[in-house]
């Protein structure tokens, strides 16, 4: 009871912090290209999570221009193989699984003890949500040490992409357990794709210092936080048409959080060893589709 108590009070700020203030802060500051301070500000923050350097594709910090150019740096080419296959699903990101499994209808589990809606998380529309009900869904937190750049699970043709704004509460494991509904609760940008496993849609949730949040094919969708539900539909043959092969690049955060993905019911089962708290790293194997998409 103490060290519930003691979380209770660990969280507490964030209710009382001006989240949108301080992210418009950050992102000024991780854009700041004066020389002295952008380098001081990476090599800190590369010695405080002992970021892997080598792994760059630039692996040289002071030629970075700014701090959000470091922070969402490339790879060498081949630092993270894709698994083969057509209907193999990989890793999007690196980073850590929070919670990994299947939607109990329209219910997807947060932490011990909370859930939060899937209708909801897709911006509260009810047919949007209704192909992942009771489907395999994975949450992936990265940490600022990682990798920030989000890749394709599975080739995809994007169908709709939804900005939701919200709160920006962090999203780390200790909010995670604190605050109901976070995902529901937090901006987030949701990306739907037709696959070869049937529907997927791969959720880009926001928090407190994510500045931005953007894609490939449309670039930032925030700044402006914004205070209304905005969507795009993708046509398969019209002309701003969408699609990206496995294991390429989908987006990106300018500063770290969450990816949740979704799939259909029955459309893929996760591998055995992929558990809450493991470790992942883009590309990796996480599980297979069970059956071609109709």
């Amino acid at each position: 009871m103490s060290a519930i108590r003691g979380d209770r009070l660990r969280h507490l700020p964030q209710f009382l912090l001006p989240q949108r203030l301080l992210t418009r802060l950050i992102y000024r500051l991780a854009r700041v290209r004066t020389s002295w301070f952008k380098d001081v500000l990476i090599r800190h923050f590369a010695r405080r999570f002992r970021v892997k350097l080598d792994e760059a594709l630039e692996p040289n910090p002071r030629a970075y221009p700014d701090f959000n150019a470091f922070f969402t740096r490339a790879l060498k080419p081949g630092a993270r193989p894709v698994a083969p296959g057509d209907r193999v699903a990989c890793c999007p990101v690196d980073g850590a699984v929070s919670q990994i499994g299947f939607a109990e209808a329209d219910t997807l589990l947060q932490a011990k003890g909370r859930s939060f809606s899937l209708t909801a998380l897709l911006g509260g529309d009810a047919e949007r949500a209704r192909p992942f009900q009771g489907g395999a869904f994975a949450t992936l937190y990265l940490s600022p040490r990682d990798y920030h750049r989000i890749h394709m699970p599975l080739a995809g043709r994007l169908r709709e992409m939804v900005h939701i704004p919200g709160k920006l509460f962090s999203v780390s494991p200790l909010t995670t357990r604190m605050v109901p509904d976070l995902f529901a609760r937090n901006e987030r940008v949701a990306a739907l794709f037709d696959t070869p496993a049937g529907p997927m849609a791969l959720v880009l949730v926001g928090a407190i210092n994510v500045a931005s949040i953007e894609t490939v094919w449309a670039g930032a969708l925030t700044p402006p936080l914004g205070k209304t539900i905005r969507s795009w539909s993708y046509p398969p043959n019209g002309e701003g048409a969408v699609r990206l092969d496995k294991g390429a690049e989908m987006g990106r955060f300018n500063m770290g959080s969450t990816v949740i993905l979704l799939f259909s019911r029955g459309a893929v089962r996760w591998e055995r060893e992929i558990q809450p708290g493991a470790t992942v790293r883009m590309g990796q194997r996480l599980g297979k589709g069970s059956k071609p998409a109709v």
